[in-house]
């Protein structure tokens, strides 16, 4: 069984893809836009068609040897991303320095900063410019 994390950006996913590309290396794997759904509004299967088509429907990207979900599925006008982490597991303290301060860019804030820990060589706490919660973390 294999559980992944889906997030909603409420018309920033692909923002996002591009932000989660430079900060932590993300690949993107698979990208669906609605306008390429098949089925026709008012069909059972259809879901949802937002007025512009160009949004993202799905999409899942790689960080890492992780896959993450995402699309602009809305919000109510603000995505809250509360009461979960993405952890990202750094390979070294270099690492964890580079992508902590890369997911903080352009408007992320620091909930704990970066520093030694009796668990970790590094462990630091953020939220990035979509309101995302990150655990960033090297071993000891």
């Amino acid at each position: 069984m294999l559980v992944q994390a889906y997030l909603f950006f409420d018309g920033r996913c692909e923002e996002a893809l591009a932000f989660y590309g430079k900060a932590v290396n993300a690949q993107v794997q698979t990208l669906i836009r609605f306008k390429d759904n098949p089925e026709q509004p008012g069909d059972q299967a259809a879901g949802p068609r937002p007025p512009n088509g160009e949004k993202i429907m799905h999409a899942s990207f790689k960080v890492g040897e992780s896959l993450v979900n995402a699309s602009d599925g809305e919000c109510g006008g603000q995505p809250d991303f509360r009461g979960f982490s993405l952890v990202l597991n750094a390979k070294d303290d270099a690492e964890a320095t580079k992508h902590f301060n890369a997911l903080l860019e352009d408007g992320g804030s620091v909930a704990m900063p970066l520093s030694k820990t009796f668990f970790a060589s590094s462990f630091g706490m953020l939220r990035d410019r979509f309101g995302v919660h990150w655990m960033v973390m090297s071993p000891p």
